[in-house]
């Protein structure tokens, strides 16, 4: 960490409304200690409230773009900030930190918060523990908890954009309970609700979807045919390989959101033709943002088909005992 006077610096910075937050100091808020966080929470309260929302949401800008800060420190200091926006950014700082000591405290914002913001931060949390029980990194009796309170909050909720990103969360786990939450958002008559189904299907990395995922594809609602496209490619489903081709040889250049979520569909669906285009894409994309993102999605086919075959050759004991079944038939046959 920086040393105190510079901190301080920052922090006297932070109280000038009059000022732009420079993308400079936003590493000096990156892994407080105990002192500097101190120092933090002294000046918070003099801070204009748009000027706290200002800092937060550069910080978490500069989270998801910098691979080596942390701002956790802060986030969890103003978990119970007055102000619910502040709350509800407090959350978002804490997304990455994957703490089970944390899960409780997230429950408790998204059943009882007297404000929207946090607990909207809250349902998307939540999924991240869930998934995390499923890949058995979580209490079983935690996950279970968090799970609970999503069912209970889509089951009683009056608020459609939280039971729609409960759902999302859900969709993580195992549960049986899940496939018919998910069949009925999936049917209703609303772009926003089948758009939160398709995420879940997708987070489920259960096959039972395919068919549903692969029927959006092309919707005519650019939220339903964005979320089928992602969802085809957590399911890494084969069927939708060339639609999603055909999709980028139609899209426009402005549809620059659904162009990057194609590829990186492709890149986790795989196959020869998926790997020709990229390549293609490769040769002829002159912009370096793009080329390196194009990169990034190379990488993740052939990493994807390296797990692939990893996976075939991850057989089991009764696999195995099968095999060796075979082996002696033919050794008998050959006889």
């Amino acid at each position: 960490m920086t040393d105190t006077l510079s901190f301080q610096n920052v922090l006297d910075h932070l109280l000038d409304s009059k000022k732009d937050i420079p993308q400079s100091h936003l590493q000096y808020y990156s892994d407080l200690d105990p002192k500097s966080l101190r120092l933090f929470m002294d000046v918070w309260s003099s801070v204009k409230p748009e000027r706290k929302l200002l800092l937060f949401d550069a910080l978490l800008v500069n989270l998801d773009s910098d691979n080596i800060v942390s701002y956790e420190e802060i986030g969890r200091a103003l978990l119970k900030d007055a102000d619910g926006e502040v709350r509800a950014r407090a959350i978002g700082l804490l997304a990455e930190a994957n703490d089970p000591k944390l899960a409780d405290t997230f429950i408790n914002i998204f059943l009882n918060d007297a404000e929207l913001a946090p607990r909207m931060e809250a349902a998307q949390l939540l999924g991240e523990f869930v998934l995390l029980g499923e890949l058995e990194e979580l209490d079983t009796n935690l996950q279970r908890e968090v799970e609970d309170a999503l069912i209970k909050v889509i089951r009683r909720e009056d608020t459609p954009a939280l039971k729609r990103l409960a759902i999302e969360s859900l969709g993580y786990t195992a549960r049986e309970e899940a496939i018919g939450i998910i069949e009925s958002a999936f049917q209703r008559a609303d772009s926003a609700w089948i758009s939160s189904a398709l995420r879940a299907m997708g987070r489920s990395h259960d096959n039972r979807w395919d068919d549903d995922v692969v029927s959006k594809l092309l919707d005519e609602d650019p939220r339903i045919r964005s979320a089928a496209v992602q969802a085809a490619g957590e399911l890494s489903i084969e069927a939708a390989g060339p639609i999603l081709l055909q999709m980028l040889e139609n899209l426009e250049e402005e549809e620059d959101e659904v162009i990057t979520a194609t590829i990186w569909a492709l890149s986790q669906i795989g196959g020869e033709d998926a790997r020709i285009y990229l390549l293609n894409l490769i040769e002829q994309t002159e912009d370096e943002e793009m080329t390196a993102f194009l990169e990034d999605a190379l990488e993740n086919l052939d990493f994807n088909e390296e797990m692939d075959k990893f996976d075939l050759l991850a057989l089991d004991e009764d696999d195995l005992e099968d095999l060796d079944e075979l082996d002696d038939l033919d050794d008998e046959e050959d006889k």
